[in-house]
């Protein structure tokens, strides 16, 4: 119990305690600017010394910043920040001068709180030597208590627009946000573009192992019933390549399929998956749960997630059971993939790898746990809109 208190107390004088660190660095960010801003003028007639005294700027200015996140994430519970990459910016440095502002504030804050705890304390002593009556130390007490009340909710005010000023500028501006989507929109075009090659290779190896050996076996097969000359004989081989040409057929519709589900045509995504659920090797129990049908690309992407989930499950984990859950959750529509097979499957093979950049393309997410001795559970999530 005591420990409990304890720690309680640890978590609520972090704010107090940062906002007074706070306050004791932007004294120091104020020396820095101020110097560094003199140094700057007094060597810009001399590039090589303004360079230079450029260099020694970012890399104080860094230091300055390091501390800065180091008290705002461990005192003033900010949150994960972001990390600073390459050197120091014009913006970074712009935020050491806009902390110049909470600083003064939280100096403000704890000097109205000094004048407090002297005023209170000189109550205390007239009250004891007779000098103020009960009820007029009744209501000193009331005012100070609204004023200390005041006076905390403006620490923790100081605190908020503490953490809001780094957020917004320890953060990349928009031309650095828009440098970065134009990067991953390339990493994910790129992505698809191996993916949908990877794709093709397997297909055209599945035509030709597959198809095409069974299609050459059919022609031999039919040949051998043209040149029988037993009735018998022709029979027995003509329903034999009966059955080869509905193999055939099946295989080709699985090729089909992998190139575009035109059952999302007509069907909905759990409907279709349901068809997929019945022609699987290991029993599947499909929950849909999607109140407004999602984007034809979405289902898409979802359908050849489901598969390959199912292919991995029956082929090399050995499951008996795969569980497959659809729903929609703060605006992301998510699939759940779960079965109770053997595991190991490598997210970075060339099957998961080209879900994860298909699922990329749309500005989704996609995770693969799967410890060796299992259970696998694959988990995709992308946007709603």
């Amino acid at each position: 119990m005591g420990e409990r208190r304890t720690g309680r107390w640890s978590e609520r004088s972090r704010l107090p305690v940062g906002v007074a660190a706070g306050t004791a660095t932007a004294v120091v960010e104020l020396v820095f600017l101020a110097v560094a801003a003199m140094a700057l003028a007094v060597s810009a007639p001399a590039p090589t010394v303004g360079r230079r005294v450029a260099d020694l700027t970012r890399r104080y200015a860094a230091l300055l910043l390091l501390v800065e996140r180091r008290r705002l994430t461990r005192l003033l519970a900010a949150g994960e920040l972001p990390a600073p990459v390459g050197a120091v910016t014009r913006r970074q440095i712009g935020y050491l001068a806009a902390r110049l502002l909470p600083g003064a504030l939280g100096l403000l804050a704890y000097g109205v709180l000094g004048v407090g705890v002297v005023l209170a304390g000189i109550v205390l002593l007239a009250t004891v030597r007779g000098e103020l009556s009960l009820v007029d130390a009744l209501v000193q007490v009331v005012v100070g208590a609204v004023l200390l009340l005041l006076n905390v909710q403006a620490i923790a005010s100081v605190a908020a627009l503490d953490v809001r000023l780094a957020r917004r500028l320890l953060g990349p501006g928009s031309r650095a946000e828009l440098t970065q989507r134009v990067h991953e929109l390339t990493t994910s075009r790129a992505g698809v573009i191996a993916a949908v090659d990877a794709e093709r290779q397997r297909i055209e190896r599945d035509l030709h192992d597959g198809l095409q050996q069974r299609l050459v076996a059919l022609g031999m097969l039919l040949g051998r019933a043209r040149r029988a000359r037993d009735t018998d004989r022709t029979h027995a081989l003509l329903a034999q390549a009966h059955e080869d040409v509905q193999r055939a057929v099946e295989e080709l519709r699985e090729v089909a399929w992998r190139v575009y589900p035109s059952a999302l045509d007509g069907s909905d995504l759990g409907e279709v998956l349901a068809m997929v659920a019945r022609r699987s090797e290991v029993p599947v129990r499909i929950r849909c749960d999607l109140p407004v049908r999602p984007g034809r690309q979405i289902e898409t992407v979802l359908y050849f997630v489901a598969c390959e989930a199912l292919t991995n499950a029956a082929k090399h984990a050995a499951a008996s059971l795969v569980t497959v859950e659809i729903g929609v959750r703060e605006g992301w529509v998510r699939m759940r993939v779960h079965d109770d097979g053997a595991g190991g499957a490598d997210p970075a093979g060339r099957g998961l790898s080209g879900l994860t950049r298909r699922v990329a393309a749309l500005d989704g997410r996609l995770w693969v746990t799967s410890p060796v001795g299992g259970p696998t559970t694959v988990l995709a999530e992308l946007p709603c809109g």
